[in-house]
This record gives C-alpha cells, structure tokens and sequence, in this order.
C-alpha cells in the first residue's frame, strides 16, 4: 500500500466520549496505522456530537463522499476506527460503502480489522452493520413487552405521579390534598351542566391553588387540566398502556414523533382509586355527548336568550328554555309558548330541588335588556366607556413565564438528543452492551415525561394568554356595542342578543314569585365590573326598588 491515499472519518455521539473513542484517540489510532501502512493521508473529516443512526445529521460525512464522487484527491481508501463510527444503520452503511465502491474507494475500519476490498470484508460489514440494527431493535421491544407486562400486573410503568397520587417505593399512593381536586372535577363533570371551562373557573374563583410539582410553574387550573383529569382512568383505579405511542415519521427513515392513540388497554391497577369506576364512565359518556349538536324541533333560528344565566331561585342551578305546542282556540294552528324553567338536577338539603313555576321568555328577556338600557343612558356612561375601550393587555408576566418554559423545553430535548447519541455510540460488542442500552431507554422515557409534562404546561399558559387577550377583545367589543345598545339591540337576532348577553351578563337572579309591585328581578352579576354608589362592583341588586335609579359607570 506504499503511497496510497486515503482519507480518515472520525465521529463521536458527544463530545465527552470514553477514552479510546474521542476524537483525538481515533485520530491518532488512525494516523499510526496509515504510517505502518505507508498510505498518505490527504484529506481529514470529522463529524463531533454526531449520531451514527442516519448520515442525513453528518455534514463531514456528506462531505467526504462528495469529494470521493469527485474525485477530489483521488484516494483509494477511507480510514475509520470501527464500523459504528461510519454508521449504524444497515442500508446508510451498505449505501455508503456502494457509493465509495463506484470510485474505486474501500473502506477498512482498523480496530475490527475488516477491508471492504476483500470478499471477507464486504460480508462482514454487511452482517456485523445489520447484526447491530437487529440488537438495538431487540432489545426496544424487549423494553416496551416488559413496560406491557407491568401495566397487566397493575404496577405503575415510571415516570410522574398523575396529579392526586404521589409515589411511594414505586407505587402509587393517594396524595389527600390534590385528591380533593380530582373529586370535585369529576362530581362537577358529572352533576352538573359544567365543562372542563367552567370547571377550571371554578376552581381558581374558589381558592384552590394547583400543587406545583413535575417542573410545574403554574398554580392556576386550566381547561386542559380538567380534560386530561377526566379523560384519564387511573383515578378510578385502572392503567391505561399505550395511550402515547413512538411511531415513525412518514417519508422519513429515523425520525419520530409522539402519537396520542385513540384505542389502548386498559388494565386494573393494584392502586388505590380516589373515585368510582361507575362515576369515570358517567364522566367518559358526557364528554362524548358533549360534541354532539341536536337539532331544534320548533324554529330553528330561535334561542332561548338566557339560557343557563337565568338562576333558580331554590337550588342556584341554571334554568333552561322549553317549549309547549299547543292548538289555537280554533284547533287549526298551533302557537308555541316559550319559558324558562329549573330542570331540577340540583339538590336541596338532601332533595332534587322542587322549583316548578315556569317563567315566560319574553317577559325575564325584555326585563333584563330594560336594564341594560337603562344604564347606558345614564350621563357619564358614554365617557366611562370609551376610557376603557383599548386599554392596555397586560401579560408580561405570562410570557416571562412562557419564555422560561420554552428554554426548559429546549433543555430537555438537547439532554434528551445528547442521550439518544450515547446510546447510538455504545459498543455492541461490549459485555454489558444489553443492560447499558436498557438503563439509558429508561433514562429516555423519563426525558419524554418530563418534555410531553412542559410540552402541557406551554399549551396551558399560551391558552391562559390568548384568554387574557381575548377577554380583553371581547371587553372591547361588548364596550362599542353598549355605546350604541338602544339603537341595535332590538334588530339583532336571537342568537345574537344571546351572544351578546353571555359576554356581558354573567348571571340573573329572580325572587320566587312576583312581588306586589310586578318585579320578579332581584339580582344582576356582569362579567365586567361597574361603579354603582360611588364604589366598583360587578352586581347589581334591589330587593325593594320599585325602579333602579342609579348612575353607573363602567370602570375596570
């Protein structure tokens, strides 16, 4: 080999590699043995931090097979220290190697003694580089059967605790003061007309703080939150396996994404349930009703305008629409009369509440509206009103928050990609290759705990900062609208006096019966708040007006 030229390729996962594999180590192995070979080294690549499992990530290694095509420097061999630093994966090594082999250049890897340009070379990369795909593949399947086998056993598979437990010796135990969080979402879910919104609305206007654990930073509840509680059968005693999946990119050869599976096992767990399993199938039928739209039998483009803000005044619940046919006098017609009424879900000291008297839709609708525009006309209002339209959306702290979250992110997939590297350098032929590569798989699903646990935490705080600024949206919009309420109002449809309402209104109360007098409305809550008596409030009350002359100002 007198004179031959070559190039050397070296490649290490990090750059913090064993002695005997960093850079320097290959290189200098590398450089003696073209000396003793008397080959000419021309030309150096080197890939650093670089996974060997596709070339596609090694600009060097690209490079180098360039320049071969080329026929840059016309060399006859390519140097390497063994053949998992020219790669890992079966068909790049045999691509590689055939794209060399067109350019009458081969490949020796010194410390495996293997010469592609022998007969004897060739097959053995073939089978040593298909040998370590196989291994690696073994022993993922191996990992996940064994994950499978826990769940059937009821064991907990690693990773966080859900919210509500907390883990004991690898087990499962009842965490009392996050519990009484999970039982409240789901009576709620279940027993009331509440969504995983209003649920979390709840929680944070009632005063309970979400337990900041698992790299959490936010001690507010979120919608999210809810729906992941709900949807989740441990709480009921069960596991679920599967419920992620790992599959491969479509188009790509090793690349990877997490997929939420709509079918998986579940299993009985051998921990503590925290609710009934009869409650979290109540709580599984809602939420798939709950997508379902029905249609209206008697006009379709009517609403019942206060739905669900009008309270009862027994039990507190939200009273609903309905609807009685009935035949005119002349039996020819039929004329439909609309109410609002308690549908009795609620109980009272022990009892479904008994509330039966039926109000007339149009008489509660054209009361409610009668107060709005009563407060509109008052003389500051207009000037009230446009002070705040536009005022300033303040979510600084948020997005600190959010910025902060993301730089955990980048963190964890950087640690958790330095990881996969290492996994990928790892000597197949080492003894204790097997229980090397199963410590760092575990090590990877705790990362893609950790990551899917903040990848959570940035959806729930960029929700919390698109409500903040369509809240502030929305205020806008509803303040330009009560500028102008007594002139559009009465042309607006049902739907839209309903979505105006809901933005605006947050509750009406009414006394039993009708007083003396005629008024039957007792209370009013707005979303957004008012100055009434010379102090900021959001309700307004009279238990014994006969009008409401008051001066009100919108004020933030």
């Amino acid at each position: 080999m007198k004179n031959t030229k070559c190039y050397i390729y070296t490649r290490v996962s990090t750059s913090m590699q064993v002695d005997g594999y960093s850079l320097d180590a290959q290189k200098d192995k590398l450089k003696r043995y073209a000396e003793f070979q008397e080959m000419v080294v021309v030309g150096e690549y080197c890939d650093e931090g670089k996974s060997g499992k596709n070339i596609d990530g090694r600009p060097q290694f690209l490079q180098m097979l360039k320049d071969i095509e080329a026929m840059k420097d016309k060399v006859q061999y390519v140097l390497v220290f063994k053949l998992s630093r020219f790669g890992r994966n079966a068909a790049d090594v045999l691509s590689s190697l055939q794209r060399m082999q067109d350019y009458g250049v081969n490949l020796i890897c010194v410390e495996d003694g293997i010469d592609s340009s022998k007969d004897s070379g060739k097959l053995m990369i073939s089978v040593l580089s298909a040998v370590a795909e196989i291994e690696r593949e073994n022993i993922l399947v191996q990992t996940m059967e064994g994950r499978r086998q826990k769940a059937r056993e009821g064991r907990w598979n690693g990773g966080f605790a859900p919210y509500g437990y907390q883990l004991e010796n690898g087990e499962l135990k009842i965490a009392e003061d996050e519990a009484a969080v999970i039982r409240i979402i789901f009576d709620k879910y279940i027993n009331t007309n509440m969504g995983a919104n209003s649920i979390a609305a709840y929680l944070n206007e009632h005063g309970y703080k979400k337990k900041k654990r698992q790299n959490n930073t936010l001690d507010m509840f979120s919608a999210n939150f809810v729906m992941r509680v709900i949807e989740n059968p441990v709480y009921c005693g069960k596991l679920a396996y599967g419920r992620r999946k790992t599959e491969k990119i479509a188009g790509t050869r090793n690349q990877f994404h997490i997929v939420k599976q709509e079918d998986y096992p579940i299993y009985d767990g051998i921990h503590e349930a925290i609710i009934l399993e009869e409650d979290w199938h109540l709580a599984q039928k809602k939420r798939q009703e709950s997508g379902k739209k029905f249609e209206k039998a008697y006009h379709p483009e009517r609403e019942n305008i206060l739905s669900g803000i009008l309270r009862c005044p027994i039990c507190g619940a939200g009273m609903y629409g309905n609807v009685n046919r009935k035949k005119k006098s002349d039996g020819s017609f039929y004329k439909d009369y609309y109410y609002y009424q308690c549908k009795h879900r609620t109980t009272v000291n022990g009892h479904k509440c008994g509330y039966k008297r039926q109000w007339k839709q149009e008489s509660v609708d054209n009361a409610v509206a009668e107060v709005i525009g009563d407060l509109v006309n008052k003389p500051k209002f207009e000037e009230a009103i446009r002070q705040k339209i536009g005022a300033q959306i303040d979510t600084k702290e948020l997005e600190k928050e959010l910025a902060q979250l993301h730089k955990q992110l980048r963190q964890l997939n950087g640690a958790k990609d330095r990881l996969g590297q290492q996994m990928d350098s790892l000597d197949i032929t080492d003894k204790h290759y097997d229980r090397m590569y199963s410590d760092m798989e575990n090590r990877l699903y705790k990362f893609y705990d950790e990551i899917s646990s903040v990848e959570q935490q940035i959806e729930e705080t960029e929700t919390r900062i698109l409500n903040i600024r369509q809240d502030r949206i929305s205020e806008n919009n509803i303040y330009q609208f009560l500028l102008y309420f007594n002139e559009f109002y009465n042309r607006f449809s049902d739907s839209e006096k309903k979505e105006f309402l809901n933005c605006f209104v947050e509750r009406v109360d009414i006394f039993e019966q009708e007083q003396p007098d005629g008024r039957f409305l007792k209370h009013i809550k707005f979303r957004f708040p008012v100055f009434y008596d010379e102090k900021e409030t959001t309700d307004l009350s009279w238990d014994s007006e006969t009008t409401l002359e008051t001066v009100v100002l919108l004020c933030r």
